[in-house]
């Protein structure tokens, strides 16, 4: 049986989480840490329920996408998180700095997606998953720190997006989960140093 560990307001641990519920699996191998080796080692260990596209060009494009997903525009947002959702503080160069490296790494993501009606095309991927937990962050993120979605500059579409991603049952369970995660850990009143 796998045991998710984590933080369950992490869009990291949420990725997994609903990769886990899509692909409806169990594991009876040892530990992994680094959400992006365990997506791996699930699409490896269960190629009969692939969260990535068959051709193998398309998969290279999914993993290239969930990269600069994460490394580029997440990342970047993360810097932010201290103050958008925990109460805290970051110092004005950290803002400024965020608000000019976000839009670098939200375009790059914007060339790599077709939102047809998924991000990457016709299917439902593990990029989906991805995107659909760090767009939150980031939109609410830069919402809060900038008083503007930036997501709105780069994808005006998104709501069509968001709105296919929230019909899927597995996408309500999460988010559900992680708002009472969310409250409980607000309620704890402790400082997050993340």
């Amino acid at each position: 049986m796998i045991t998710l560990c984590g933080f369950g307001v992490s869009n990291y641990y949420n990725k997994l989480k609903l990769i886990l519920l899509e692909m409806d699996i169990e594991t009876e191998h040892g530990a992994l840490s680094e959400s992006q080796a365990i997506v791996e080692y699930l699409e490896d260990r269960h190629p009969g329920i692939p969260l990535y596209p068959v051709d193998l060009f398309l998969r290279a494009k999914c993993r290239e996408l969930i990269q600069y997903l994460e490394l580029n525009s997440e990342w970047v947002a993360r810097r932010l998180y201290k103050a958008s959702f925990f109460g805290g503080e970051v110092s004005e160069e950290t803002r400024r700095e965020a608000n000019e490296r976000l839009p670098i790494g939200l375009e790059a993501v914007l060339l790599l997606s077709s939102f047809a009606p998924y991000i990457l095309g016709p299917g439902f991927s593990a990029a989906d998953c991805v995107a659909y937990m760090h767009f939150f962050m980031i939109g609410q993120t830069t919402l809060k720190i900038y008083g503007t979605d930036m997501l709105d500059r780069f994808f005006p579409d998104l709501a069509a997006y968001v709105a296919l991603m929230d019909a899927r049952p597995h996408v309500r369970r999460v988010m559900a989960d992680r708002a009472s995660a969310l409250a409980a850990f607000v309620a704890l009143n402790v400082p997050y140093d993340g």
